[in-house]
């Protein structure tokens, strides 16, 4: 059982101040205890159950991106273009729940995000032109016009509303079968996070809810979400479901979420897996 959000607490010191000193990341990049993140296209590469780590090529061409310093050691990835975070295969969703330590995941999550960015931003937004890669990998910069690019991160909101000791559960139509979750959206430009729970809380179900308070964050690399995990007090139960958004939504007493969490075989649903920020809430609430 998760007692943090999956992804959070990689063993890394980020090394921002490098991130500003060409020289001091050639000499990252040439330290023999330098390590290359492994990886087959966005997929880890596990050895004993901990990620695998190559030394690092030092052949001009190969563009890197400086993770940061994990025990004691400079950690790099290397930047692939032509991949993306999108899709993620079940194998890698049973290894993040089953084998790899947290830490690992939550680094393997830093290396999958940065990646991915830089796949899909090979070209300025302001003019058009090719960009190159900046700041240790961190940023792209564009020689035609001088703008500079950062990873970007979407805020998501993901909430639980409560209504008289019950919560409040949807599934989406590409969910596994019998699984329900807590509701999510993104958060829209010119909306704080309060009114972007309100607001999706009131499209998908059709709800007004008010008493909103923060539980926790999460990091999301698919390709790079922050969800931001929420609850909310409803004003009454009457559901208005957009079947655009949700193939279904009930309130779920309290024994009903506990029977899920337990595994019970006659349980209503199924929870969210154990390394989402959404088994976290729904515990929480739960407990």
């Amino acid at each position: 059982m998760f007692d943090a959000p999956g992804f959070t607490g990689a063993p890394l010191d980020r090394c921002d101040a490098a991130r500003h000193d060409p020289a001091l990341v050639a000499a990252m990049r040439a330290d023999p205890e330098a390590r290359l993140l492994a990886l087959d296209g966005l997929e880890p590469l596990v050895e004993d159950g901990r990620l695998g780590w190559l030394p690092v090529p030092q052949e001009d061409g190969v563009a890197l991106a400086l993770l940061g310093r994990s025990e004691g050691r400079p950690r790099f990835a290397a930047l692939t273009p032509g991949v993306s975070a999108y899709k993620r295969s079940p194998e890698l969703m049973a290894l993040l729940l089953d084998e790899l330590p947290a830490g690992d995941a939550a680094l393997y999550g830093v290396a999958r995000s940065l990646i991915d960015w830089h796949a899909r931003h090979g070209f300025c937004a302001q003019c058009g032109h090719a960009t190159e890669v900046l700041r240790a990998g961190w940023a792209r910069a564009c020689p035609a016009c001088g703008a500079q690019h950062f990873p970007r991160v979407d805020p998501v909101v993901i909430m639980i509303a409560e209504h008289d000791g019950r919560a409040l559960l949807g599934r989406q139509p590409g969910f596994p079968p019998g699984r329900y979750s807590a509701l999510a959206g993104f958060v829209e430009p010119g909306e704080s996070i309060e009114e972007a729970v309100a607001r999706e809380l009131n499209e998908e179900a059709g709800i007004t809810v008010e008493a909103i308070r923060y539980v926790a964050s999460q990091p999301w690399p698919f390709p790079a979400q922050l969800m931001i995990a929420c609850t909310a007090t409803a004003r009454d139960d009457a559901l208005r479901i957009d079947t655009h958004e949700l193939e279904d939504a009930f309130w779920a007493s309290r024994d009903e979420v506990r029977a899920a969490l337990a595994g019970a075989p006659d349980a209503r649903f199924q929870p969210p897996p154990a390394y989402a920020i959404a088994h976290l809430l729904v515990r929480r609430w739960a407990g």
